[in-house]
């Protein structure tokens, strides 16, 4: 379990492509005594330190130890998104690292208890310290975190969700780009900036591509070893890491887009009296799933561009 490992910085704009680029060269960026890494990267030494931590955290990454140093290689998805998407500009992409991010329990654990643990939908700081200091207390022997460091970790949350403009309107400067790119999903959102009161936002009927719904229903299908490949409505709906609290989805929007799935031929949506379940009509990986939806992207924008000419 890990708290305050971002170093108090959340993810800033065209950090993620620089950790990618230079990953891809040297797999030691982060640890080679012989780089000027702050140079290199053009940042100062604790965002080093910071990045170095979320290209784990948000899964492009995995760090091994490689004799006294440490190294990191591209995962697939890391792989996919370099080919794909590099400066991270579609919304798919952004939606699966916040899936990514929300569910690494090990490397993100405020961020995986937030969207899995943690039930109030309207929270202030208070309801946010109180309720995680609890859950490290019941779930996590032997261990003492700081409130400092929970503190740094709502602050560092709040900042991947909500722009600083909102938060922090009177300080905001149009020429600033260090909102964190997750804020572009409007996941989290400000109730009352006086009384510094926050709520998780319900996502919506067609706010996200239905290949990415699927590819998380699929990742987690492929880790709960289940060779039936059928897996139950309410599943979705209130498992740790699905898509009812990954995405913050109710019954109703789960429902449509399961509809949305199976009318592209993925599943089949069985709802009969005390039985309702989706099954998979394949054996699928992730890998193919999001090859599918960079494929439909590509295609697609092949098809504006050519019709623009």
């Amino acid at each position: 379990m890990k708290f305050r490992a971002h170093e108090t910085f959340f993810i800033r704009k065209g950090w993620l492509y620089k950790g990618l680029k230079h990953v891809r060269n040297n797999a030691a960026v982060f640890t080679d005594r012989s780089i000027n890494q702050n140079d290199l990267l053009g940042i100062g030494t604790n965002m080093v330190k910071s990045l170095r931590y979320w290209m784990q955290a948000v899964g492009l990454t995995t760090e091994e130890r490689n004799g006294n140093n440490r190294m990191q290689f591209l995962t697939s998805f890391g792989e996919l998104v370099w080919e794909n998407d590099r400066y991270f500009e579609e919304d798919g992409t952004l939606w699966y690292l916040h899936y990514l991010l929300s569910s690494n329990k090990e490397l993100a654990t405020t961020w995986y208890w937030f969207f899995n643990e943690f039930r109030l939908k309207e929270f202030s700081k208070e309801d946010f310290m109180q309720s995680l200091g609890g859950y490290i207390n019941y779930n996590i022997e032997n261990t003492q975190v700081a409130q400092g460091s929970l503190e740094d970790d709502l602050n560092c949350l709040i900042n991947t969700y909500i722009s600083r403009k909102k938060i922090h309107p009177e300080k905001a400067n149009p020429e600033n780009n260090i909102d964190c790119p997750l804020g572009n999903l409007g996941i989290v959102d400000i109730a009352d900036s006086k009384r510094k009161i926050y709520y998780k936002v319900n996502l919506k009927k067609d706010q996200i591509d239905p290949i990415i719904v699927l590819a998380v229903i699929v990742d987690q299908y492929n880790k709960r070893c289940n060779s039936t490949r059928e897996i139950q409505i309410s599943g979705l709906i209130n498992d740790e890491c699905n898509i009812g609290r990954t995405f913050n989805m109710d019954s109703s929007v789960i429902n449509y887009y399961l509809d949305k799935i199976q009318e592209l031929g993925y599943l089949k949506v069985i709802r009969t009296a005390g039985l309702d379940v989706v099954r998979l009509n394949d054996d699928y990986n992730v890998r193919d799933i999001l090859k599918e939806y960079y494929y439909d992207l590509n295609s697609f924008e092949s098809r504006e561009d050519n019709e623009q000419e």
